[in-house]
């Protein structure tokens, strides 16, 4: 189940959550084995160990289906989307990596308990099978929520804890497994989207050897990709080459998008097959192209069908 993007709704029909800046997961434990999967179903077990063997000694052979987040947080402990990074898009993590970024779970839904299936009780009901299962401590915890306080003053906590902003709840939602609902609508403190990688631009000086931007796509509404700006800025220079190296592999001789973008926008341009989905924070999309974005990350966890035009 996910969220639409809005203002939040600040009425007693509705609790909050806090947003937080990681990966989705969901977590199935069976047999005595628990394994995490990320949005798109991909088996990600292999990049958490820690997060499944916790689970594997808390669940103690419970079959249980969960619903959570996988964040990596800074020394000052505020979440951070590029820390985890270097988490999730490693297959199988050294002793050393796991020590320099640990990660946590956080859970928020439960879905299944042995036999008995729970998508089709309401928020609170499943909030309170959830917190009874006391999953309290890290790396496993179960972040609380909110009734009755108004949402200005949750956005001002997000704000002062560096979080990604607040998520309401209606209080008699069920879960909808796979659909957007607008009974959870995300409100973030910096909006961001998802876009596809469709080209790069030659750079200039030291990003000469790597690119100068990233040319930036969507799906409309009739599932044509359309361009929606480019990027230049949030790249480190491992990044930048790192980035390179895979665009390399994917080059093609003309552009993905049916009907190309203005060469004034994108200059001699190098196109990639459309495969590669990034995270991006910008102030406002106008129509025409995204304001002031600057590049979060890869996005292993989504897949370029995902990706719609920013609202």
């Amino acid at each position: 189940m996910l969220a639409v993007a809005g203002r939040p709704p600040d009425d007693a029909d509705w609790a909050i959550e806090m947003k937080w800046d990681g990966v989705r997961a969901i977590v199935v434990c069976r047999g005595g084995e628990c394994r995490l999967y990320s949005r798109n179903q991909r088996d990600v077990t292999g990049s958490y160990p820690e997060l499944a063997a916790v689970l594997g000694e808390l669940t103690a052979g419970r079959e249980l289906i969960l619903d959570g987040e996988i964040i990596a947080q800074t020394t000052t402990g505020a979440p951070s989307f590029a820390l985890l990074q270097r988490r999730m898009h490693v297959v199988r993590p050294t002793k050393q990596l796991i020590a320099a970024v640990p990660v946590q779970l956080h859970l928020f839904d439960i879905l299944a308990d042995g036999a008995d299936a729970l998508t089709g009780l309401p928020y609170l009901r499943r909030r309170e099978r959830l917190q009874e299962l006391e999953y309290t401590e890290a790396p496993v915890r179960t972040p609380p929520h909110w009734l009755d306080v108004a949402a200005d003053k949750l956005m001002a906590v997000a704000r002062e804890n560096h979080l990604e902003g607040i998520v309401s709840k209606r209080v008699d939602a069920t879960y909808q497994p796979g659909r957007r609902s607008p009974a959870w609508i995300k409100t973030p403190l910096r909006k961001t989207t998802e876009a596809i990688v469709a080209g790069w631009t030659t750079g200039n000086g030291a990003m000469a050897a790597t690119f100068g931007s990233l040319i930036l796509g969507a799906n409309d509404p009739d599932g044509r990709l359309v361009y929606i700006g480019n990027v230049g800025t949030g790249f480190t220079a491992a990044v930048r080459r790192s980035l390179r190296t895979r665009l390399d592999t994917l080059a093609r001789p003309g552009p993905p998008f049916p009907e190309p973008p203005p060469r004034a926008a994108v200059g001699a341009a190098h196109w990639v097959d459309p495969v590669l989905v990034g995270d991006i924070e910008y102030r406002e999309y106008t129509g025409e192209g995204l304001r002031h974005p600057s590049w979060r990350g890869l996005r292993n966890d989504k897949t370029p069908e995902d990706v719609t035009i920013p609202a």
